[in-house]
């Protein structure tokens, strides 16, 4: 252990092509320990989010390794931004898996915020080969939470057109919005998703009481339909966990901790 400790911690950008041939690109924290935790960003966000470094430095702080990355269309990778998209997500981070598990390395869990986090559940309901999923403040029903973000005429715009441009304060299009992609949405079902987890898979889902994008009935919903799961609500944070980033960090790291622990003690 005195050893491992003199190494000092690489933080260094790896590149990794999805299935679809676009380069994901994504930040290692490496701590040279086998196991490692991936962490995946929310709507229009990034690996540079506040909440995915602050992570990855917890975990690195532990001698956990990390990897934050970019989903296509978003950050550094490549593709265009989509809304919707959430099945595709979870074939990026199947790609990031792949990647990880094929240098030898163990995936120890999957962690998401937000659309990372329907991202991380979607992942476990398809690909059964991890073991320990962190959903952080993921939506439960995806058919709310689009009117409080476009208003309430966002329907008829898109039955009109086919699409609308979501614009910036300059007006300017930040990115479009198809009917294909609202569809993609309004069909993914994380009821049935979840049903499909193994109960095997140890799922922590935190979520904060003061949340004012996803109500943290959400979170209590995932609770009662998940077979292997623990819930955590950190009272008084918001979804951005702006005044609770140590508490998070803290939450997050006990858990997997103790599930590395249990995958020790299963495999003795």
């Amino acid at each position: 252990m005195a050893q491992a400790a003199q190494n000092p911690v690489v933080q260094r950008k790896v590149i990794i092509p999805n299935k679809y041939g676009e380069k994901l690109v994504g930040i290692l924290h490496e701590t040279e320990s086998p196991e490692i935790v991936i962490i995946c960003h929310g709507y229009r966000s990034s690996k540079g989010d506040n909440i995915m470094v602050n992570l990855a430095v917890a975990l690195e702080n532990e001698r956990i390794s990390a990897f934050r990355f970019d989903f296509a269309g978003n950050g550094e990778s490549e593709g265009s931004f989509e809304f919707g998209n959430y099945c595709k997500e979870a074939d990026d981070l199947h790609a990031v898996v792949k990647h990880f598990s094929g240098a030898n390395r163990i995936i120890s869990a999957i962690l998401g915020h937000s659309k990372g986090g329907n991202v991380v559940l979607l992942y476990a309901s398809k690909y059964h080969d991890i073991d320990t999923v962190v959903n952080v403040s993921g939506r439960y029903d995806l058919t709310k939470g689009i009117e409080e973000r476009f208003g309430k005429d966002f329907m008829q715009k898109i039955k009109e057109d086919g699409f609308f441009d979501i614009k910036d304060q300059k007006g300017g299009v930040n990115y479009r919005v198809t009917e294909e992609s609202l569809m993609d949405r309004l069909r993914t079902n994380m009821h049935e998703a979840c049903l499909q987890i193994p109960k095997e898979c140890r799922v922590f889902t935190i979520h904060g009481s003061a949340d004012e994008v996803i109500p943290v009935q959400d979170a209590f919903e995932f609770a009662k339909i998940i077979p292997n799961h623990k819930l955590h609500i950190i009272e008084g944070a918001d979804h951005c966990y702006t005044s609770h980033q140590a508490e998070l960090a803290s939450v997050v790291l006990d858990f997997i901790k103790a599930s590395l622990q249990e995958n020790k003690d299963t495999t003795i």
